[in-house]
């Protein structure tokens, strides 16, 4: 490989069939994703943490033998430990923390054989849509950089689109593996409730809402990624329905005929922009010519109480965070070390009760049950992944209304459990990506993957690049 101008012709599975056939080498991908951090990040701001030196030790001491070997990936700077760094939380309170093991997640992707060299960029504690703390400063859209790559995993999902990495860590607690993706024009798939681990050190993240996988460019990358992760860890509270089998398998597998809802009206506050609503109507154009049965069709559950219902959640587990990173600091956190959107939301969970909380995490258990009643009919629903393009920097300041225009209907899926994945199916007049999102019924992450790599097929993106870009 010359200079590796073909690095941007592989996806994550690519380059690592390159180093088993010794084409290239571990050090010389991780330099090149490295060259490019150092070219990219300037423009978009989405490596907050290099750990280029603890990537090249891992390399020295020989990585384990796996279906990502030698291949350089990022988390993100929320939640996930990575032994001897620092993890951030994209706040200010939490800039001296140094996490003394691995996550069981980290664990994995090491054994994956994937080499991680930094970390990116998350909104403080992941409480918003867009990727815009206080403490790093805004991501920027590599497809427009006066625009969201989204959030939380607006990092991530900057790093991918601008070309740095194949792929990258993500998590999802109301959208926040698919926003990004659909803001960047990449895969995102949102895992069944419990398909891959979240200890030592939780159980579960915000009530089982949250989530963590990755985005990436190919549909069998991400499929990848889930079997070299999916399984419950000792200790486990629950655990996906298990699958026989492999995921990246299903890549390839026809889905058959499927029974599909198409939900051209948004199911949330508000509604979806003129050409957010072409896209959905486009989109069940090709599903029809594919020879899928699309209805117009929505679930029935009741959304003003799930509405509270995810927020009251959300704010009771930002509480909980600070306080406890407050009894560790041994003092209470002042605004300068917390941002007025998360000091909202812990006032707002001080005026919750026990039972309020109880009443969520209950309203959550009946609108799965609704939504698996609905799934006894229809195979997949199909909506966009958010109601309009992505928004410019700064849209969320001081505009009260600003989530609920931006979102769609993403967290319905969080607080039901189900699998859901955004594919970069369309784009706006001004060349902006679209992403589509694909929900299955519970555990049925196979059948996302069957569909998703069909529209790939069908609809390819893999020769779509950002304006902004480590290859130009």
């Amino acid at each position: 490989m010359s200079g590796f101008a073909e690095y941007d012709s592989y996806d994550a599975l690519g380059l690592a069939e390159l180093v088993r056939q010794g084409k290239v080498t571990s050090t010389e991908l991780l330099e090149e994703a490295i060259s490019r951090t150092e070219k990219m990040n300037g423009q978009i701001n989405a490596v907050v943490h290099k750990h280029y030196d603890e990537a090249k030790a891992a390399i020295e001491a020989g990585l384990p033998e796996g279906p990502f070997t030698g291949v350089p990936f990022l988390l993100k700077d929320l939640h996930l430990l990575l032994d001897g760094t620092k993890t951030t939380f994209g706040s200010e309170l939490f800039r001296d923390y140094v996490a003394d093991h691995d996550s069981t997640l980290v664990s994995r992707y090491k054994q994956s054989g994937l080499v991680t060299f930094g970390k990116t960029n998350s909104p403080e504690l992941g409480l918003m849509p867009v990727t815009e703390p206080r403490f790093y400063g805004a991501t920027r859209n590599p497809w427009n950089l006066a625009r969201t790559p989204g959030g939380s995993s607006g990092g991530a999902s900057a790093a991918v689109a601008a070309g740095i990495v194949p792929m990258a860590n993500a998590s999802d607690g109301g959208g926040s593996i698919r926003i990004p993706a659909s803001c960047t024009g990449l895969v995102g798939l949102k895992p069944t409730r419990g398909r891959t681990p979240m200890g030592p050190d939780r159980g579960e993240g915000w009530a089982g809402q949250s989530i963590s996988h990755v985005v990436s460019r190919s549909v069998r990358d991400s499929a990848a990624v889930l079997d070299a992760t999916t399984g419950p860890e000792p200790g486990s509270p629950y655990e996906a329905p298990h699958f026989e089998g492999s995921f990246l398998g299903q890549v390839s597998r026809d889905p058959g005929r499927l029974r599909i809802a198409l939900c051209k009206n948004k199911m949330g506050t508000g509604n979806f922009s003129a050409e957010v609503a072409q896209a959905v109507e486009e989109v069940g154009g090709v599903l029809t010519d594919l020879g899928h049965h699309v209805d117009y069709a929505e679930p029935a559950y009741d959304r003003e109480a799930a509405s509270h219902a995810v927020l009251n959640i959300i704010a009771a587990n930002a509480l909980l965070a600070v306080k406890m990173r407050a009894e560790v600091l041994g003092r209470e956190p002042t605004d300068q070390d917390i941002e007025p959107s998360t000091r909202f939301l812990m006032e707002m969970a001080a005026g919750l009760s026990a039972d309020d909380y109880v009443r969520a995490t209950l309203t959550n258990h009946q609108t799965g049950r609704a939504l698996a009643k609905f799934h006894e009919q229809y195979d997949m629903i199909v909506a966009p992944t958010l109601s309009r393009e992505p928004v410019p920097i700064g849209f969320m300041d001081g505009n009260a209304d600003g989530i609920s225009d931006f979102m769609a209907d993403t967290a319905l899926f969080n607080q039901t459990g189900q699998p859901a994945i955004s594919l970069p199916l369309c784009w706006s007049d001004s060349q902006l990506p679209i992403g589509i999102m694909f929900v299955a019924a519970f555990g049925n992450d196979a059948l996302l993957l069957r569909i998703a790599g069909q529209l790939e097929q069908a609809r390819p993106w893999k020769d779509k690049r950002a304006p902004v870009h480590a290859g130009a």
